[in-house]
């Protein structure tokens, strides 16, 4: 910026330098005066000269940020990955694989330092049960997945229940000792105060991090000896926040099935209640979504999120519900279509909505990294824990609305 904005005086002082001496030669009566056209002409050689000296000199600095912009692309594109297959690690076949979803006492902590991965035991005095701690993957907010702040499990007291007492020491955990198996077929709703580990559960079946502690097993695998590339073609993931392209959707939802005809498309879309939309755009599916879809509205790119993910057609889903912020008929379209989606899938659910927890087999309440409760909807109300104040504070309206919609 000095370099620049000495040039810049420069190129300023010298026109009324040029005015100054040819005026002052002038006022002498000196015979060597230039004329008006010599001062016309010499001001604007002078422009025309400084203005390409000073684009040349601005090359400078448009080539070292290129530079330091290509040093931290080749930085990341350098990255040994942290979460790679196992040398022994096995193929898992979507055709036969049957969807069981089992944590086995599973304790797991966000890594420290993001670059840093801990193999052994922590500072805790616990065997890691796996060589790698992952990093955080660049696909994934941080933010979200509460790094850092979740707070420390406390003592269950004498009725098996997790005091309310805030007065525990923070420890690193984020997770500590879930367990659970979630049948194929089956809805599971994780339900539970923000920051309480439900996001992080969900990381952890598709090997976004790998746990400290205990399994995440797959039809009795461990995940962690089944090929990443497999894994992944058998887990559909629908988040709050709807990853798209800049692109068509036609290529949004091909980058789930790449080898999909229209008909499948149309019919994801169809099952979605986002096709008879997309219909009317000018150009239908070709029609470019822009920048993280900011050319749809929230609902448009949820119902996208869903035909995409069912045009995949996944054995486990792992949903997050993100139905708070939209319009009512948005709403219903949602609820109507992710009913459609969990159909005979196993579906791990983090449940916003009450619909989501009536039609669970199993809900898991999370508070401080652990499950305090575990149960149907029915028998966790009866038990007047801390199901039961969470939907007296947040589901207790909706179920009155429910209510109020069936009589009329």
């Amino acid at each position: 910026r000095w370099f620049f904005m000495i040039i810049g005086t420069i190129f300023s002082i010298t026109p009324a330098f040029v005015y100054w001496l040819a005026g002052w030669l002038a006022i002498q009566g000196d015979p060597t005066a230039p004329t008006i056209g010599d001062i016309v002409a010499f001001t604007t050689l002078q422009s025309r000269l400084f203005f390409p000296l000073g684009q040349l000199l601005n090359v400078q600095v448009e080539i070292q940020g290129a530079l330091a912009l290509f040093d931290r692309i080749f930085e990341y594109l350098e990255l040994d990955p942290e979460i790679v297959d196992a040398p022994d690690a096995i193929e898992l076949d979507p055709a036969t694989v049957r969807g069981q979803v089992r944590f086995r006492e599973v304790s797991f902590r966000y890594p420290a330092d993001p670059r840093t991965a801990v193999a052994g035991g922590d500072t805790n005095g616990q065997e890691a049960a796996g060589e790698v701690v992952a990093t955080v993957p660049l696909a994934v907010d941080p933010a979200s997945a509460s790094v850092g702040i979740e707070p420390a499990p406390a003592d269950p007291g004498a009725d098996g229940a997790v005091p309310e007492a805030a007065a525990v020491p923070r420890e690193p955990f984020a997770l500590r000792d879930v367990d659970f198996v979630a049948e194929p077929g089956e809805l599971v709703a994780l339900v539970g105060p923000s920051g309480s580990g439900k996001t992080t559960t969900t990381y952890l079946i598709p090997r976004l991090y790998d746990v400290d502690a205990g399994a995440v097993e797959i039809d009795g695998v461990d995940v962690r000896r089944l090929r990443l590339a497999s894994l992944g073609r058998v887990i559909g993931f629908v988040t709050q926040e709807t990853y798209l392209f800049h692109a068509s959707i036609r290529d949004n939802l091909l980058y789930a099935q790449p080898d999909a005809t229209q008909e499948e498309l149309e019919a994801a879309a169809r099952a979605a209640a986002i096709h008879d939309r997309i219909a009317e755009l000018p150009e239908g599916y070709d029609t470019i979504v822009g920048e993280r879809g900011y050319k749809l509205s929230g609902g448009e790119k949820q119902r996208l999120a869903i035909a995409r993910v069912l045009l995949k057609d996944p054995r486990i889903l792992i949903l997050d519900e993100a139905t708070s912020s939209l319009d009512t008929v948005s709403e219903r379209l949602i609820q109507a279509a992710i009913a459609r989606l969990t159909e005979g899938r196993t579906t791990i659910a983090i449940a916003h909505r009450l619909s989501t927890i009536l039609r669970a087999d199993r809900i898991l309440v999370y508070e401080r990294g652990r499950i305090v409760e575990r149960g149907r909807h029915a028998e966790l109300l009866a038990a007047g824990g801390l199901y039961a104040r969470l939907y007296h504070e947040q589901f207790e309206a909706e179920a009155a609305d429910r209510a109020l919609a069936g009589l009329a």
